[in-house]
């Protein structure tokens, strides 16, 4: 059976069996801050089992795409040099919330995997936890599983989502691949070995695991299946390696096409075929490229596949043309990979040319640190900076090395990247998660939509750590979570309400709200008074705050649409803020806007906002939206029923939006764009003010222009005109200065000559000069080397007041066999507490001690003397 095959057949068998086929989420977790990507099948559902996200199905079924190559999950460094180890790969699952349970879950697995894929019951072995009695009455007694191909183990049988949570006792499928194959069963000491491989986990959740470790019993048990796409392919197809399934073969051949280098066995082949699906799909789901985050996770996996090509053989930009082939094995079963395509290639084509950059960079600043280096051992702290800093591959660190003889601080280089690795891990860390801490049947009521107070009563108090309280006491901070609430939660892209809780004799002021777990989370202090968990308060919005947020929220729809009828189709949004002071939006465009552009762009929006037409607030399901042709976030996680955001005359805008808006599009007042600029490779962002903030805005440029005005005694229209002149002016100025510095420099260049002294028949300066500017350095020096005719010189200018050395070193051509300029400007600036470089017949450097710079000096002629 081929790999799509499969996928369609474990969805159909559970569609048969009243199970809901769920489409694969986004790789980025929604609202999930303890995670880097989305790892497992069951993340998606995370909210279903702890009952926080009512799902209109209690039976489920999917194919989930999934990413372990960050965090806690990482198998980067595996892949491509074992059979089963992938950062990116597809999850089968099976879900029952509440419904079916052991016996259900495991006589689904047994009928699929025996009857439905046609597996020898021999060839399989089951495992179940040793206290797990059930589970193993049902496989023996019901399922009739040999006894001998049976174990009971212990910590390799239970699961559980994290440190508390829904978790219990599981039931591991392995495959017996023959005994030609070394390896020993589940259990056994041999069980490393690759004989038995698992290749489907039936996860029993009948317990909640609570702060004090306590197992709790659910009173819904449910039940989380994963079986590995990938590895049950190569059972089904007689192979041993997940590189020898349909779908890695022909990525392999286009990878081994794509860089010319024709082993598909090699394990850098591997290594690209396995990474471009990891980065095609990331990218679909809105990451890209950076040096933090989850886009630093997605760059380092870009240049690890680009830096294996390069180590085959492959000749330029590569990588991105695999995208054609990975469209074709997978683009049907997941239709937003194909929709992405060209944003995809164009994407890896950046970062790939961006890569190819930092190579040579890289290759400078290494001959630089060799140049310099004192020893034969290029030390752990240099490695590391230009692995980390530059992104210069350690391999090829250690390559140039080992031309140059010189050996690597391997140690040291290895404690930096520890040190690394655990701020990587604790920033993966992304927010405080307050779920072990709340425990709370259903979730906070939002009533914000149409009021701003409200009567609620206190459900939780936590504080700052996550951690449960009974009360709060004046002056206290901590986390206030309601029955139902007016405020805000921050979702979207729009920040969380302020505002306050008026409590029977106090008051808590509300600083932010943040959503998780269904809950809003109230954040701030007790002014006054005592609060206690149950407690009546009546929560109270900031109005002009949230009005202001509003305005600015609204302006981003009209002007995502706005830049799709300027720019194009390709435009969607990457992410957004919305605050009361302004609003920032983030999309897809791969080349700065033009003020024209620009003002097209702005006048749409403000030719909406002028139409002053109602906004329409819908509910219908996803479907419907999409026929709709309601925009959705690349990252969100929309439910079957959806609430759909209609601003502008003739519907100018429909998109998807669960945030708060203007009633009209008047209400927005006006828009202004104040800046467009990228953040990221493909990502432009831009920058607006609506309302108060723009009115305040060109009050603001019109009180700046009036008092420019009256320096330049110019009516406000002639200040344009009028700075104009004075530029030109300043321009001509600045010519007729620079002659006659090059004059000055001139006549001092040769009364400087009579200065130099003989160092075994070669004439050597060295002076120090005051006042004289980098290009002009430059200049006087092309001057005395052309008098000299044969000579080295040195010339250094220290400033005093900022603390701040120029040198520049010059040889004539005649001697730079024998002495380097490069060298030469290295040695003065190691003296002033700084270092340099360049050619050999010219080099600079700069430093910081302003007082060594004579001595440094002094010391030319001799460090002459010694290379003659």
């Amino acid at each position: 059976m081929k790999s799509a095959d499969i996928r369609q057949a474990f969805l159909s068998y559970f569609e048969e069996r009243g199970h809901s086929i769920v489409p694969s989420s986004s790789l980025v977790p929604d609202n999930d801050p303890t995670l880097l990507f989305t790892n497992a099948g069951m993340v998606p559902f995370k909210d279903v089992f702890l009952g926080r996200d009512p799902r209109p199905y209690v039976r489920a079924t999917s194919a989930q795409r999934c990413v372990r190559a960050g965090g806690k999950h990482n198998d980067l460094d595996n892949v491509g040099y074992t059979a089963r180890h992938h950062t990116f790969f597809e999850m089968l699952g099976n879900f029952s919330f509440g419904d079916y349970f052991k016996r259900d879950a495991i006589h689904f697995a047994w009928n699929f995997l025996t009857k439905v894929l046609g597996l020898p019951r021999e060839k399989l072995w089951v495992t179940v936890h040793v206290s797990d009695d059930e589970a193993e009455r049902i496989w023996k007694d019901e399922v009739g599983i040999d006894p001998e191909r049976f174990s009971r183990l212990d910590e390799d049988n239970f699961w559980q989502m994290g440190d508390t949570g829904p978790c219990g006792p599981s039931s591991e499928v392995f495959y017996d691949h023959g005994p030609e194959v070394w390896g020993g069963p589940p259990g056994s000491p041999e069980e490393d070995g690759d004989r038995y491989i698992e290749v489907w986990n039936l996860v029993f959740m009948q317990y909640d695991r609570d702060v004090a470790g306590n197992m709790n019993p659910l009173p819904k048990p449910s039940i989380d299946t994963g079986m590995g796409l990938e590895r049950i392919a190569a059972v089904m197809q007689g192979v041993h390696s997940n590189y020898e399934i349909d779908l890695f073969q022909n990525l392999l051949a286009a990878a081994a096409e794509a860089t010319g280098h024709g082993d598909t066995s090699a394990p850098s082949l591997r290594v690209i075929a396995d990474h471009i699906r990891s980065c095609a799909f990331l990218v679909a789901d809105g990451v890209l490229p950076s040096n933090e985050g989850r886009g630093y996770v997605l760059r380092r996996i870009i240049r690890r596949a680009v830096r294996h090509g390069h180590k085959l053989g492959a000749q330029g930009s590569f990588f991105h043309k695999l995208v054609a082939a990975l469209d074709a094995e997978m683009g049907e079963a997941y239709p937003e990979l194909r929709e992405a395509r060209g944003q995809i290639e164009r994407v890896l084509l950046k970062e790939e040319e961006q890569f190819a950059r930092t190579l040579e960079h890289g290759m400078g600043l290494l001959g630089e640190a060799l140049d310099a280096l004192e020893g034969d051992t290029l030390p752990g702290e240099t490695v590391f900076k230009l692995y980390d800093t530059y992104g210069f591959p350690y391999d090829l660190t250690a390559d140039v090395c080992r031309e140059r003889g010189v050996s690597l601080d391997e140690a040291g280089f290895q404690r930096e990247l520890e040190a690394q690795r655990q701020r990587a891990r604790a920033a993966s860390q992304f927010d405080v998660d307050y779920g072990a801490a709340l425990e709370l049947d259903g979730q906070t009521d939002f009533t914000g939509y149409d009021r701003l107070e409200d009567r609620a009563t206190v459900v939780a108090l936590v504080d700052e750590a996550g951690n449960a309280l009974a009360q709060l006491e004046t002056e206290q901070r901590g986390v206030v979570v309601l029955d139902r609430t007016p405020f805000y939660g921050e979702s979207g892209g729009q920040v969380g309400d302020t505002g306050y809780l008026e409590l029977e004799g106090g008051r808590f002021l509300v600083e932010d709200t943040q959503k998780q777990a269904g809950h809003h989370l109230h954040q701030g202090r007790l002014l006054e008074g005592e609060l206690e968990v149950g407690a009546s308060v009546t929560p109270h919005v900031d109005a002009s705050l949230r009005a202001a947020t509003v305005r600015n929220h609204s302006a981003t729809h009209l002007l995502h649409k706005a830049l799709r009828l300027v720019l194009g189709d390709h435009v969607q949004q990457k992410g957004s803020l919305v605050t009361p002071e302004r609003l920032r939006f983030d999309f897809s465009h791969f080349e700065p806007m033009s003020q024209e552009q620009l003002a097209e762009v702005e006048r749409l929006v403000n030719e909406q906002v002028l139409a002053n037409a109602p906004t329409r607030i819908e509910h219908m399901t996803l479907d419907e939206a999409k026929e709709k042709g309601a925009a959705a976030l690349f990252e969100a996680k929309y439910a079957d029923s959806v609430r759909v955001l209609t601003i502008g005359a003739d519907d100018f805008s429909v998109e998807l939006c669960g945030g708060t808006h203007v009633a009209r599009s008047g209400d927005i007042g006006c828009c202004h764009i104040v800046a467009e600029a990228g953040i990221a490779s493909g990502v432009r962002r831009i920058e607006a003010i609506t309302g108060d903030g723009a009115l305040a805005y060109f009050r603001d440029q019109e009180a700046r222009v009036a008092r420019i005005g009256e320096r330049l005694k110019a009516k406000p229209e002639q200040v344009e005109e009028r700075v104009m002149s004075l530029v030109e002016r300043n321009r001509d100025l600045e010519k007729e200065v620079e002659r006659l510095k090059a004059k000055l420099a001139s006549a001092a260049g040769s009364d400087m000559l009579g200065e130099a002294r003989e160092v075994k028949g070669i004439k050597v300066l060295a002076k120090r000069l005051e006042g004289v500017s980098g290009k002009e350095l430059r200049g006087l020096l092309d001057q005395l080397k052309n008098k000299l005719g044969s000579g080295v010189v040195v010339l250094g200018v220290g400033d005093e007041q900022a603390g701040k050395v120029s040198l520049i070193a010059g040889v004539t051509d005649d001697l730079t066999g024998r002495v380097k300029a490069g060298e030469l400007v290295n040695h003065v600036a190691s003296q002033v507490g700084g270092k340099g470089g360049g050619r050999p017949d010219m080099a600079q450097a700069g430093g910081s001690d302003v007082s060594a710079l004579p001595g440094a000096l002094d010391s030319v002629p001799m460090w002459v003397e010694s290379k003659l």
